[in-house]
């Protein structure tokens, strides 16, 4: 992993960017120290779907940071079931996938900007606060 440092204990591997959209999510990180990008993926939308769908523990007030929108509880299933995975190996493709999942919320017609999507590394790389989770800088 040239270019990376070492990896965070707490996930396994490097986050460098995300966007949690209602039904998939965008994640750009480094191959993780076990298991594959699919395994992780496989456990961070069960863990998602599972605290989002459990009605009797709800997130103290204080805790809070900003819901999903209602509807996304009652959907059937609730993450898209396809996976696709790409290699970036240069900064150029890096910063094209950044700005892409960024910018999703907006062309789906979520947000007129992507500062307004909270469930995003936008504001890290722009230095808006509250941040969610603080991402790893790489230099490709």
């Amino acid at each position: 992993m040239e270019g990376f440092g070492k990896v965070r204990e707490d996930l396994g591997f490097f986050l460098v960017g995300y966007v949690v959209m209602p039904n998939h999510v965008h994640l750009l990180m480094s191959e993780p120290k076990k298991g594959t990008p699919s395994t992780v993926l496989q456990m961070l939308k069960q863990r998602v779907s599972k605290r989002v769908r459990k009605k009797n523990n709800p997130v103290p007030r204080e805790k809070q940071v900003k819901s999903l929108p209602e509807f996304v509880g009652e959907l059937p299933r609730f993450w898209q079931e396809r996976f696709y995975d790409l290699n970036v190996y240069s900064s150029k493709k890096q910063k094209e996938k950044l700005d892409y999942m960024h910018v999703n919320p907006v062309a789906r017609g979520l947000v007129k900007h992507p500062k307004e999507w909270p469930w995003s590394s936008w504001g890290f790389y722009f230095q808006v606060e509250p941040v969610l989770i603080a991402m790893d800088v790489v230099d490709l």
